[in-house]
Protein backbone atom coordinates (compact mmCIF):
# COMPACT_ATOMS: atom_id res chain seq x y z
CA UNK A 1 0.00 0.00 0.00
CA UNK A 2 1.24 3.61 -0.85
CA UNK A 3 2.40 5.87 2.20
CA UNK A 4 0.06 8.60 0.90
CA UNK A 5 -2.84 6.77 0.76
CA UNK A 6 -5.91 7.99 2.85
CA UNK A 7 -7.16 5.01 4.71
CA UNK A 8 -10.22 3.80 5.02
CA UNK A 9 -12.00 2.51 8.49
CA UNK A 10 -11.24 -1.18 9.05
CA UNK A 11 -13.85 -1.97 11.96
CA UNK A 12 -17.21 -1.66 12.06
CA UNK A 13 -20.16 -2.63 14.72
CA UNK A 14 -19.83 -5.19 16.80
CA UNK A 15 -22.61 -7.21 15.23
CA UNK A 16 -21.54 -6.43 12.01
CA UNK A 17 -17.87 -7.71 13.01
CA UNK A 18 -18.95 -10.88 14.30
CA UNK A 19 -19.91 -12.26 10.63
CA UNK A 20 -16.47 -10.70 9.25
CA UNK A 21 -13.63 -12.95 8.39
CA UNK A 22 -11.35 -10.36 6.26
CA UNK A 23 -11.36 -7.12 4.88
CA UNK A 24 -11.28 -6.62 1.44
CA UNK A 25 -8.89 -3.77 1.14
CA UNK A 26 -5.85 -5.94 2.95
CA UNK A 27 -3.34 -8.20 1.34
CA UNK A 28 -3.61 -11.75 3.00
CA UNK A 29 -0.66 -10.76 5.47
CA UNK A 30 -2.60 -7.59 6.68
CA UNK A 31 -5.76 -9.56 6.90
CA UNK A 32 -4.16 -12.06 9.53
CA UNK A 33 -3.33 -9.06 11.43
CA UNK A 34 -7.22 -7.99 10.87
CA UNK A 35 -8.48 -11.51 12.16
CA UNK A 36 -6.41 -11.38 15.44
CA UNK A 37 -7.25 -7.79 16.29
CA UNK A 38 -11.47 -8.88 15.27
CA UNK A 39 -10.89 -11.62 18.15
CA UNK A 40 -9.00 -9.17 20.49
CA UNK A 41 -12.34 -6.37 19.93
CA UNK A 42 -14.18 -9.25 20.50
CA UNK A 43 -13.29 -10.19 23.59
CA UNK A 44 -15.22 -6.69 24.67
CA UNK A 45 -18.25 -7.16 22.86
CA UNK A 46 -20.54 -6.59 25.84
CA UNK A 47 -18.85 -3.40 27.30
CA UNK A 48 -19.75 -1.02 24.55
CA UNK A 49 -17.43 1.83 25.53
CA UNK A 50 -14.80 -0.13 26.29
CA UNK A 51 -15.20 -2.13 22.16
CA UNK A 52 -15.05 1.78 21.45
CA UNK A 53 -12.15 2.45 22.78
CA UNK A 54 -9.92 -0.46 21.90
CA UNK A 55 -11.52 -0.05 18.34
CA UNK A 56 -10.03 3.40 17.88
CA UNK A 57 -6.89 2.37 18.93
CA UNK A 58 -6.25 -1.07 17.30
CA UNK A 59 -7.77 0.47 14.34
CA UNK A 60 -4.84 3.43 14.36
CA UNK A 61 -1.97 1.32 15.09
CA UNK A 62 -3.01 -1.23 11.96
CA UNK A 63 -3.95 1.76 9.89
CA UNK A 64 -0.08 2.92 10.69
CA UNK A 65 1.41 0.01 9.94
CA UNK A 66 0.04 -1.06 7.07
CA UNK A 67 -0.08 2.10 5.15
CA UNK A 68 2.96 4.13 6.63
CA UNK A 69 5.27 1.60 7.63
CA UNK A 70 3.98 -1.58 5.60
CA UNK A 71 5.12 -3.80 8.16
CA UNK A 72 2.45 -6.14 9.97
CA UNK A 73 1.92 -6.77 13.85
CA UNK A 74 4.32 -9.18 13.66
CA UNK A 75 7.00 -7.38 12.62
CA UNK A 76 7.17 -4.42 15.12
CA UNK A 77 9.54 -3.75 17.25
CA UNK A 78 9.57 -1.05 19.97
CA UNK A 79 11.22 1.22 17.79
CA UNK A 80 8.60 1.01 15.85
CA UNK A 81 6.37 2.11 18.32
CA UNK A 82 8.41 5.09 19.25
CA UNK A 83 7.26 6.04 15.57
CA UNK A 84 4.12 5.18 16.04
CA UNK A 85 3.44 7.16 19.24
CA UNK A 86 4.94 10.11 17.25
CA UNK A 87 2.95 9.81 14.92
CA UNK A 88 -0.12 9.98 17.01
CA UNK A 89 1.39 12.96 18.46
CA UNK A 90 1.70 14.78 15.02
CA UNK A 91 -0.65 13.10 12.01
CA UNK A 92 -0.92 13.66 8.46
CA UNK A 93 -2.93 16.22 8.26
CA UNK A 94 -5.06 13.90 5.82
CA UNK A 95 -5.69 11.43 8.48
CA UNK A 96 -6.93 14.23 10.36
CA UNK A 97 -10.78 15.43 10.64
CA UNK A 98 -12.98 17.34 12.04
CA UNK A 99 -15.84 16.08 13.51
CA UNK A 100 -16.29 12.59 14.37
CA UNK A 101 -18.94 10.89 11.72
CA UNK A 102 -19.62 7.13 11.25
CA UNK A 103 -16.55 4.67 10.28
CA UNK A 104 -19.57 3.32 8.00
CA UNK A 105 -22.86 3.67 6.29
CA UNK A 106 -25.64 1.92 3.95
CA UNK A 107 -25.95 2.73 0.56
CA UNK A 108 -28.09 0.98 -1.84
CA UNK A 109 -28.29 -1.72 0.74
CA UNK A 110 -24.59 -2.27 1.33
CA UNK A 111 -22.47 -1.67 4.28
CA UNK A 112 -19.63 0.88 2.74
CA UNK A 113 -16.74 2.62 4.21
CA UNK A 114 -17.86 6.68 5.21
CA UNK A 115 -15.08 8.30 2.85
CA UNK A 116 -15.22 11.38 5.24
CA UNK A 117 -14.48 9.45 7.80
CA UNK A 118 -10.72 10.01 9.61
CA UNK A 119 -8.36 8.07 12.45
CA UNK A 120 -7.95 11.06 14.33
CA UNK A 121 -10.40 14.51 14.83
CA UNK A 122 -9.66 17.74 16.28
CA UNK A 123 -11.68 18.26 19.37
CA UNK A 124 -12.22 21.40 21.20
CA UNK A 125 -13.11 22.62 24.72
CA UNK A 126 -16.94 23.31 25.18
CA UNK A 127 -16.08 26.54 26.40
CA UNK A 128 -14.73 27.28 23.07
CA UNK A 129 -17.54 26.00 21.25
CA UNK A 130 -19.89 28.39 23.24
CA UNK A 131 -17.64 31.17 21.69
CA UNK A 132 -18.15 30.39 18.52
CA UNK A 133 -14.61 28.60 17.64
CA UNK A 134 -14.56 26.28 14.89
CA UNK A 135 -12.09 23.62 14.83
CA UNK A 136 -8.93 23.86 12.69
CA UNK A 137 -6.98 20.78 11.53
CA UNK A 138 -3.32 22.71 12.56
CA UNK A 139 -4.68 22.81 16.51
CA UNK A 140 -4.67 18.97 16.29
CA UNK A 141 -3.35 18.10 20.03
CA UNK A 142 -2.94 14.39 21.17
CA UNK A 143 -4.14 14.85 24.73
CA UNK A 144 -1.87 13.38 27.74
CA UNK A 145 -5.07 11.18 28.22
CA UNK A 146 -5.39 9.41 24.60
CA UNK A 147 -1.45 9.48 24.94
CA UNK A 148 -1.90 6.78 27.95
CA UNK A 149 -4.59 5.24 26.06
CA UNK A 150 -2.12 3.84 23.13
CA UNK A 151 0.28 2.50 26.07
CA UNK A 152 -2.59 0.78 28.36
CA UNK A 153 -4.63 -0.61 25.29
CA UNK A 154 -2.02 -1.38 22.42
CA UNK A 155 0.42 -3.01 25.20
CA UNK A 156 -2.70 -5.18 26.50
CA UNK A 157 -3.43 -6.00 22.31
CA UNK A 158 0.21 -7.60 22.09
CA UNK A 159 -0.05 -9.60 25.38
CA UNK A 160 -2.96 -10.92 23.49
CA UNK A 161 -0.80 -11.74 20.71
CA UNK A 162 1.66 -13.21 22.59
CA UNK A 163 -1.15 -15.63 24.35
CA UNK A 164 -2.05 -16.69 20.86
CA UNK A 165 0.82 -17.41 19.33
CA UNK A 166 0.65 -14.72 16.89
CA UNK A 167 4.12 -13.02 18.23
CA UNK A 168 6.72 -13.59 20.73
CA UNK A 169 7.25 -9.95 21.84
CA UNK A 170 5.48 -7.08 23.19
CA UNK A 171 6.98 -4.13 22.16
CA UNK A 172 4.69 -1.81 23.98
CA UNK A 173 6.70 -3.32 27.30
CA UNK A 174 10.37 -2.40 25.54
CA UNK A 175 9.92 0.94 25.84
CA UNK A 176 11.34 2.03 29.65
CA UNK A 177 11.36 5.64 29.34
CA UNK A 178 7.80 6.15 29.47
CA UNK A 179 8.12 9.50 30.97
CA UNK A 180 9.80 11.00 28.49
CA UNK A 181 6.26 11.40 26.76
CA UNK A 182 4.69 12.45 29.86
CA UNK A 183 4.56 15.56 31.93
CA UNK A 184 5.41 14.94 35.81
CA UNK A 185 2.55 15.58 38.09
CA UNK A 186 2.25 15.32 41.72
CA UNK A 187 -0.46 12.21 42.65
CA UNK A 188 -3.04 14.81 43.73
CA UNK A 189 -5.23 14.47 41.00
CA UNK A 190 -7.50 17.14 40.48
CA UNK A 191 -11.79 15.99 40.87
CA UNK A 192 -13.56 17.99 38.43
CA UNK A 193 -17.12 18.31 40.15
CA UNK A 194 -19.30 21.87 40.35
CA UNK A 195 -18.71 24.02 43.64
CA UNK A 196 -21.51 24.42 46.04
CA UNK A 197 -22.97 27.45 43.96
CA UNK A 198 -22.82 25.93 40.33
CA UNK A 199 -24.26 22.41 41.50
CA UNK A 200 -27.12 24.96 43.51
CA UNK A 201 -27.98 26.98 39.98
CA UNK A 202 -27.81 23.68 38.00
CA UNK A 203 -30.60 21.55 40.29
CA UNK A 204 -32.37 24.99 40.81
CA UNK A 205 -32.53 25.49 36.96
CA UNK A 206 -33.66 21.90 36.33
CA UNK A 207 -36.28 22.53 38.57
CA UNK A 208 -37.46 25.63 36.69
CA UNK A 209 -37.27 23.67 33.50
CA UNK A 210 -39.72 21.05 34.89
CA UNK A 211 -41.70 23.75 36.01
CA UNK A 212 -41.97 25.52 32.95
CA UNK A 213 -42.54 21.90 30.66
CA UNK A 214 -43.51 19.25 32.45
CA UNK A 215 -41.54 17.03 29.78
CA UNK A 216 -38.29 18.27 31.78
CA UNK A 217 -39.30 15.84 34.68
CA UNK A 218 -37.27 13.45 32.93
CA UNK A 219 -34.28 16.15 32.88
CA UNK A 220 -35.00 16.69 36.59
CA UNK A 221 -34.68 13.18 37.40
CA UNK A 222 -31.91 12.37 35.49
CA UNK A 223 -30.01 14.76 37.37
CA UNK A 224 -31.08 13.92 40.52
CA UNK A 225 -30.21 10.80 40.07
CA UNK A 226 -26.80 11.17 38.38
CA UNK A 227 -25.51 13.00 41.80
CA UNK A 228 -27.55 11.15 44.69
CA UNK A 229 -26.93 7.79 43.56
CA UNK A 230 -23.45 8.29 41.92
CA UNK A 231 -24.24 6.90 38.34
CA UNK A 232 -22.49 6.95 35.12
CA UNK A 233 -24.54 7.84 32.25
CA UNK A 234 -24.04 4.47 30.59
CA UNK A 235 -25.94 3.33 33.67
CA UNK A 236 -29.15 5.11 32.62
CA UNK A 237 -29.31 3.49 28.96
CA UNK A 238 -29.39 0.35 27.81
CA UNK A 239 -26.40 -1.44 27.36
CA UNK A 240 -25.58 -5.27 26.01
CA UNK A 241 -25.58 -6.23 29.51
CA UNK A 242 -28.18 -4.27 31.58
CA UNK A 243 -31.29 -2.70 30.72
CA UNK A 244 -32.40 0.07 33.73
CA UNK A 245 -35.96 -0.71 35.05
CA UNK A 246 -37.82 0.78 38.05
CA UNK A 247 -38.02 -2.52 39.74
CA UNK A 248 -34.61 -1.86 40.40
CA UNK A 249 -35.41 0.29 42.78
CA UNK A 250 -36.26 -2.24 45.47
CA UNK A 251 -36.84 -2.05 49.58
CA UNK A 252 -35.40 -4.60 51.64
CA UNK A 253 -36.58 -6.79 54.61
CA UNK A 254 -35.70 -3.73 57.25
CA UNK A 255 -37.72 -1.26 55.03
CA UNK A 256 -34.82 0.47 53.56
CA UNK A 257 -34.75 1.62 49.77
CA UNK A 258 -31.78 0.51 47.20
CA UNK A 259 -30.91 0.70 43.76
CA UNK A 260 -29.22 -2.62 41.99
CA UNK A 261 -27.16 -1.53 38.73
CA UNK A 262 -24.60 -2.86 36.72
CA UNK A 263 -21.79 -0.72 35.25
CA UNK A 264 -18.52 -0.44 34.70
CA UNK A 265 -16.47 -3.55 34.53
CA UNK A 266 -19.65 -4.95 34.52
CA UNK A 267 -19.79 -5.09 38.59
CA UNK A 268 -23.38 -5.13 40.27
CA UNK A 269 -23.98 -2.89 43.11
CA UNK A 270 -26.45 -2.18 45.38
CA UNK A 271 -26.79 1.51 46.31
CA UNK A 272 -28.58 3.32 49.20
CA UNK A 273 -31.10 5.70 48.17
CA UNK A 274 -31.30 8.96 50.34
CA UNK A 275 -34.81 10.10 51.46
CA UNK A 276 -34.62 12.89 48.51
CA UNK A 277 -33.51 10.23 45.64
CA UNK A 278 -36.61 8.47 46.86
CA UNK A 279 -38.84 11.31 46.78
CA UNK A 280 -37.14 12.46 43.52
CA UNK A 281 -38.32 8.69 42.30
CA UNK A 282 -41.61 9.54 43.44
CA UNK A 283 -42.05 12.33 41.97
CA UNK A 284 -41.06 11.07 38.31
CA UNK A 285 -43.40 8.25 38.70
CA UNK A 286 -46.35 10.56 39.33
CA UNK A 287 -45.41 12.49 36.39
CA UNK A 288 -45.20 9.05 34.47
CA UNK A 289 -48.60 7.93 35.81
CA UNK A 290 -47.42 5.45 38.17
CA UNK A 291 -48.01 4.03 41.32
CA UNK A 292 -46.32 6.06 43.85
CA UNK A 293 -43.22 3.30 44.44
CA UNK A 294 -42.10 0.62 42.06
CA UNK A 295 -43.58 -2.80 42.74
CA UNK A 296 -40.97 -5.67 43.07
CA UNK A 297 -39.91 -6.83 39.66
CA UNK A 298 -41.51 -3.96 37.88
CA UNK A 299 -39.99 -3.90 34.38
CA UNK A 300 -41.29 -0.15 33.32
CA UNK A 301 -37.78 1.32 31.68
CA UNK A 302 -36.02 3.72 33.71
CA UNK A 303 -35.51 6.38 31.82
CA UNK A 304 -38.05 5.79 28.28
CA UNK A 305 -37.30 7.09 24.73
CA UNK A 306 -38.10 10.79 24.45
CA UNK A 307 -40.20 9.80 21.24
CA UNK A 308 -41.93 6.12 21.18
CA UNK A 309 -41.83 3.42 23.45
CA UNK A 310 -39.06 1.43 24.75
CA UNK A 311 -36.20 2.53 27.30
CA UNK A 312 -33.54 5.30 26.43
CA UNK A 313 -30.85 2.55 23.84
CA UNK A 314 -28.20 5.44 23.72
CA UNK A 315 -26.76 8.08 25.97
CA UNK A 316 -27.01 11.12 23.90
CA UNK A 317 -30.18 12.08 24.42
CA UNK A 318 -28.96 12.24 27.87
CA UNK A 319 -25.92 14.52 27.43
CA UNK A 320 -28.33 17.03 25.21
CA UNK A 321 -30.86 17.00 28.33
CA UNK A 322 -28.16 17.74 30.61
CA UNK A 323 -26.08 19.94 28.35
CA UNK A 324 -28.90 22.36 28.43
CA UNK A 325 -29.85 22.17 32.09
CA UNK A 326 -26.02 23.06 31.67
CA UNK A 327 -26.28 25.77 29.34
CA UNK A 328 -29.08 27.29 30.65
CA UNK A 329 -27.70 27.36 34.56
CA UNK A 330 -24.55 29.17 33.05
CA UNK A 331 -26.62 31.80 31.82
CA UNK A 332 -28.94 32.35 35.51
CA UNK A 333 -25.05 32.70 37.08
CA UNK A 334 -23.84 35.31 34.28
CA UNK A 335 -27.17 37.43 34.78
CA UNK A 336 -26.59 37.05 38.89
CA UNK A 337 -23.24 38.02 38.19
CA UNK A 338 -21.48 35.27 38.42
CA UNK A 339 -19.49 35.50 35.24
CA UNK A 340 -16.35 33.18 36.68
CA UNK A 341 -18.69 30.18 38.01
CA UNK A 342 -20.98 30.93 34.06
CA UNK A 343 -17.49 30.54 32.78
CA UNK A 344 -16.45 27.91 34.63
CA UNK A 345 -19.57 25.75 34.30
CA UNK A 346 -19.21 25.78 30.49
CA UNK A 347 -16.24 23.63 30.88
CA UNK A 348 -18.45 20.82 32.89
CA UNK A 349 -19.59 17.31 31.43
CA UNK A 350 -22.57 14.75 32.78
CA UNK A 351 -19.59 13.38 34.18
CA UNK A 352 -18.53 15.91 37.06
CA UNK A 353 -22.32 15.15 38.63
CA UNK A 354 -20.86 11.69 39.89
CA UNK A 355 -18.18 13.51 40.89
CA UNK A 356 -19.62 16.46 42.57
CA UNK A 357 -22.01 13.66 44.32
CA UNK A 358 -19.42 11.67 45.41
CA UNK A 359 -17.02 14.94 46.89
CA UNK A 360 -20.01 16.39 48.63
CA UNK A 361 -20.93 13.07 50.65
CA UNK A 362 -17.45 12.13 51.72
CA UNK A 363 -17.45 15.54 53.70
CA UNK A 364 -20.32 13.96 56.04
CA UNK A 365 -20.53 9.60 55.17
CA UNK A 366 -18.27 7.06 55.94
CA UNK A 367 -15.64 6.60 53.01
CA UNK A 368 -16.55 3.27 52.88
CA UNK A 369 -20.33 3.65 52.78
CA UNK A 370 -19.50 6.12 49.47
CA UNK A 371 -16.80 3.70 48.17
CA UNK A 372 -19.30 0.70 48.12
CA UNK A 373 -22.17 3.29 46.64
CA UNK A 374 -19.91 4.21 44.35
CA UNK A 375 -18.28 1.12 43.12
CA UNK A 376 -15.00 1.60 43.77
CA UNK A 377 -12.73 -1.16 43.71
CA UNK A 378 -10.75 0.15 47.06
CA UNK A 379 -11.09 3.04 50.45
CA UNK A 380 -8.07 5.01 48.30
CA UNK A 381 -9.68 5.83 44.77
CA UNK A 382 -12.68 7.45 46.83
CA UNK A 383 -10.06 9.02 49.02
CA UNK A 384 -9.27 10.96 45.94
CA UNK A 385 -12.72 12.95 46.63
CA UNK A 386 -11.65 14.31 49.96
CA UNK A 387 -10.30 17.72 49.49
CA UNK A 388 -10.29 19.10 53.10
CA UNK A 389 -6.52 18.97 52.99
CA UNK A 390 -6.38 21.28 49.58
CA UNK A 391 -8.38 23.75 51.57
CA UNK A 392 -6.28 23.68 54.75
CA UNK A 393 -3.04 23.74 52.08
CA UNK A 394 -4.63 27.00 50.13
CA UNK A 395 -5.22 28.51 53.53
CA UNK A 396 -1.80 28.21 55.38
CA UNK A 397 -0.36 29.37 51.90
CA UNK A 398 -2.19 32.59 52.68
CA UNK A 399 -0.34 33.21 55.18
CA UNK A 400 3.03 33.00 53.78
CA UNK A 401 5.14 36.47 53.54
CA UNK A 402 7.15 37.81 50.36
CA UNK A 403 9.00 40.37 52.08
CA UNK A 404 9.83 40.15 55.59
CA UNK A 405 8.85 42.02 58.32
CA UNK A 406 10.75 45.56 58.48
CA UNK A 407 11.58 45.53 55.01
CA UNK A 408 11.08 48.21 52.82
CA UNK A 409 7.44 46.79 50.95
CA UNK A 410 6.66 44.86 53.82
CA UNK A 411 4.28 47.45 54.73
CA UNK A 412 2.88 47.93 51.15
CA UNK A 413 2.10 44.03 50.76
CA UNK A 414 -0.03 43.91 54.35
CA UNK A 415 -2.29 46.72 52.77
CA UNK A 416 -2.74 45.57 49.40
Amino acid sequence: MAKNKTPSPLFDSVEILKKQNDCRQLSDAQNKDFQKAREFLLCYQNNAMTFVAYRREIERLMQWCHLRVNKTLKQLRRDDIDQYIKFCQKPLKSWIGLKKVSRFINKNGERIANKVWKPFVVTLPKAQIHKGKKPDIENYILSEKSLREIFTITGSFFNFLIQEDYTEINPVQQIRQRNQYFSKQQTKRVIRKLPELQWGYVIETAHIMAKENPLHERTLFIMNALYAMYLRISELAVTPRWTPQMGHFYRDNDGLWWFKTRGKGNKERHIAVSADMLGALKRFRKHLKLTSLPSPGETTPLISKQTGVGPMTSTRPIRALVQECFDRSAIRLKEDGFKDDAQQLMHATVHWLRHTGISDDVKTRPREHVRDDAGHSNSSITDKYIDVDLRDRNNTAKKKKIVPAGFDGAEDEKNT
